[in-house]
């Protein structure tokens, strides 16, 4: 496999980067993505090829789970995800943010029998108890019902990072749910009630 990637950077050097020099050499000097997508470690989930983005346009931040863990009571950051999420909105002042759950994830199968997960996968079961408050909810017995909620609860926290909501309140930022589905690329994203397929709305969707 490690010779396919290396084959992959060969053909990426051959034809990727001169098709896009102009871009690779302003991206060289920094970076200024508008967005934040916040998105499992899936081996299934590839933002860019989803959203058929180019480098540099959006910051990702991957995990187990897609989980924005909660601020400690200080304040202060209790991991590294929390750090990149607060980096790109502090420092590169992304202007959206998206958290980007998926069908059929794997780790809210596993919120779902934590103890098994800690019998096997310890430091596993310590990550998915940042969303542990959801098993006490209607969700938590149905796996889409708990994906759709998960990403409902890291956006709540989302607003809890420094400055988030004096820029909500001033419009200077914008917060997006949305759930991948694997087998069919649709992405629904929340509405303020229910997850509603992009597709209906976008262009192409008419």
């Amino acid at each position: 496999m490690v010779a396919e990637l290396i084959a992959g950077i060969a053909k990426f050097n051959e034809d990727v980067v001169p098709a896009k020099q102009a871009l690779f050499d302003q991206l060289a000097t920094g970076q200024s993505p508008a967005t934040l997508i916040i998105t499992c470690a899936d081996s299934r989930i590839d933002p860019s090829l989803i959203t058929q983005a180019d480098p540099g346009s959006i910051f990702v931040v991957r995990n187990a789970g897609n989980i924005v863990p909660k601020l400690e009571a200080d304040g202060s950051s209790p991991d590294g995800n929390a750090g990149s999420i607060e980096y790109a909105i502090s420092a590169l002042n992304v202007s959206h943010v998206v958290v980007c759950g998926h069908s059929s994830c794997g780790a809210m199968g596993g919120l779902q029998d934590l103890d098994a997960v800690g019998n096997a996968l310890p430091s596993v079961r310590r990550w998915l108890e940042h969303s542990e408050s959801l098993l006490d909810t209607p969700a938590a017995n149905d796996l889409d019902a708990l994906i759709e909620a998960n990403v409902l609860l890291s956006i709540e926290r989302l607003k809890q990072y420094p400055g988030v909501q004096t820029k909500l309140d001033a419009g200077d930022i914008e917060l997006h749910g949305w759930v991948y589905d694997i087998g069919s690329g649709d992405v629904r994203a929340h509405d303020g009630d229910t997850f509603t397929s992009l597709l209906d709305t976008s262009p192409q969707g008419g």
